[in-house]
């Protein structure tokens, strides 16, 4: 648990982590029955890991980061589910000589109850946050189906609490999309974590009904419609964390499948810093944001993570003296600074539509979910000449193909040549784990012989890749991150826009001009140890020359 209200307020002024001015900002929400953390977090006045860290320098102990470094199964099960529950503790690592423990009560802790456990070890103590100890204690809990079939034979509450458990084993695994899949007889139950789809049990048919109606209920869709396709939002409150739920709902030949779009509140702490950026992009891309007018966008297919990107611009630019409103559909991430708008096509707010309101709002930045249509991109670009910056999304497979796209929508080019500040195109790959990481000659890790990633990696280099362990459920990766490839808009690019130049005339001049391609900022994570050779080769194909 957090300490008291008093204490952590006292604690974050006395240590500078906010100003008095945000401390009563804080005390005003939370009087409006909301909360003095979640006010603090959501408004960036604060991160997790500093309010971690601040904490653990009251009770004089080390912060460990469990979002960052998460234990094992492995370790968790290690000390009694009884004493850990009493204690709010689990083992983050243990030695021949020591074991460590994190808690969110210190002054709490019974060191006899873990001593016992660990005889002739000493123990070490860590503080980490509430919602941290919450998850990991999910460790503890048997496999989905037998947990199905707990509740179902004890007859009561079957459907809520069915649902409870796989929203709390998804946030456990930290998934970010829910599948239930009807079959003939059974719905399967499938997490995506990391990119990459499991099964996470399965469900008797005939208790699916009841399961379905819950859902719909508690995400505002219709129980009485099951032959149209149907959207809604379920937000779930946890100890010290929330979780929107994006619900999409379709009609198959073996009933309702559903697929829930995990949005976790942890994407308010992300930061430019935090997606993969190189220093030099970084800088680059702040430079373009910090500017009053123009268009930066980021393109990629559906899942490249586009829109965490934007909202991590959003964080730069976001400042009192600036008023941002978005377009999106749907809204995915909520910043209570930014005026949020929701494409309602039935209401007739479309993204078209809706954009022309926004721009008689008197606005400094504006994000358009995604430039879709004609209609669109035209507004869109109108709007960046007249002195607004304006951050969008755009399908195409990168940076250089965005160009003729939006020229083919019927874009005129001195337009476009006019506004495009940077594009900005990525990919996700998965991250090697880094409790099982070690090193491998290049030569042993590529899937297959390829002449070209032979001209960047010498057989005899050492790379890296994951062994598989508890942390990372067998598959060596935990996590991801994105790869990333920009052309900048300079005055030779834009000259060439204006003459309706093709993908590789663009190329050409973007690589004349020193802009990487996607493939070059993988290699320099493969080589950082931060990603695969395999995992490269999945997302991105290697360039036709070097």
């Amino acid at each position: 648990m957090y300490p008291s209200i008093e204490k952590l307020k006292s604690l974050l002024l006395q240590e500078n982590y906010i100003s008095e001015a945000d401390n009563k900002a804080a005390e005003a929400a939370a009087h409006d029955s909301g909360s003095y953390v979640d006010y603090l977090i959501r408004e960036q006045l604060l991160s997790k890991a500093l309010l971690g860290q601040a904490i653990a320098e009251s009770y004089k102990l080390s912060f460990a980061d469990l979002n960052v470094n998460p234990t094992s199964k492995e370790l968790v099960l290690r000390l009694p589910l009884q004493i850990a529950q009493a204690n709010r503790a689990v083992v983050i690592g243990e030695t021949d000589q020591a074991v460590l423990i994190a808690t969110d009560q210190p002054a709490a802790l019974n060191p006899n109850d873990i001593q016992a456990a660990f005889k002739g070890k000493q123990v070490q103590v860590a503080y980490t946050l509430p919602e941290y100890i919450t998850l990991s204690f999910g460790l503890y809990e048997q496999p989905l189906e037998t947990r199905f079939s707990q509740i179902i034979q004890s007859n009561q509450r079957v459907a809520p609490e069915i649902v409870d458990e796989i929203i709390k084993d998804a946030a456990g695994f930290r998934a970010s999309d829910i599948h239930f899949e009807p079959r003939v007889d059974e719905v399967v139950v499938r997490f995506r974590v990391d990119g990459d789809l499991r099964v996470a049990g399965k469900l008797p048919k005939e208790n699916y009904e009841n399961v379905l109606n819950r859902i719909k209920v508690e995400s505002g869709m219709r129980i009485d419609e099951h032959l149209a396709a149907q959207d809604g939002t379920i937000q779930r409150m946890g100890e010290g964390f929330v979780t929107d739920l994006r619900v999409s709902l379709v009609p198959t030949v073996h009933g309702e499948k559903v697929v829930m779009r995990v949005l976790s509140s942890y994407v308010q702490d992300i930061t430019l810093a935090d997606i993969g950026l190189s220093e030099a992009h970084r800088k680059m891309v702040e430079v373009h944001a910090a500017k009053p007018f123009g268009m930066i966008l980021t393109v990629g297919p559906t899942g490249s993570g586009k829109t965490t990107t934007l909202y991590s611009l959003l964080k730069f630019v976001d400042k009192p003296n600036v008023n941002i409103t978005t377009i999106e559909d749907p809204v995915e991430y909520k910043m209570s600074s930014v005026n949020q708008i929701q494409v309602q096509e039935q209401g007739g707010m479309s993204f078209a539509r809706g954009l022309r309101a926004i721009v008689r709002q008197d606005p400094d930045i504006i994000l358009v979910g995604e430039i879709r249509d004609q209609e669109t991109a035209e507004i869109s670009v109108n709007a960046a000449l007249t002195g607004h910056l304006l951050l969008s999304t755009f399908h195409a497979n990168d940076a250089a193909t965005a160009i003729p796209r939006l020229i083919d929508m019927g874009i005129e080019p001195f337009l476009l040549a006019s506004t495009l500040e940077v594009i900005i195109a990525q990919r996700l790959v998965r991250r090697i784990c880094q409790k099982c990481r070690y090193s491998v000659p290049a030569s042993e890790s590529m899937v297959r012989s390829n002449a070209v990633v032979a001209k960047y990696f010498a057989a005899s280099d050492n790379v890296y890749a994951g062994k598989g362990c508890n942390v990372c459920n067998g598959t060596g990766y935990t996590g991801r991150i994105s790869l990333f490839e920009f052309i900048e808009v300079t005055d030779a690019m834009q000259d060439l826009i204006v003459k309706s130049p093709s993908t590789r005339d663009i190329i050409a001049l973007a690589r004349k001009q020193g802009n990487a391609s996607m493939f070059d900022d993988g290699v320099q994570k493969v080589k950082s140890g931060i990603t695969t050779i395999n995992e490269l080769l999945r997302v991105v194909e290697p360039p036709l020359s070097r």
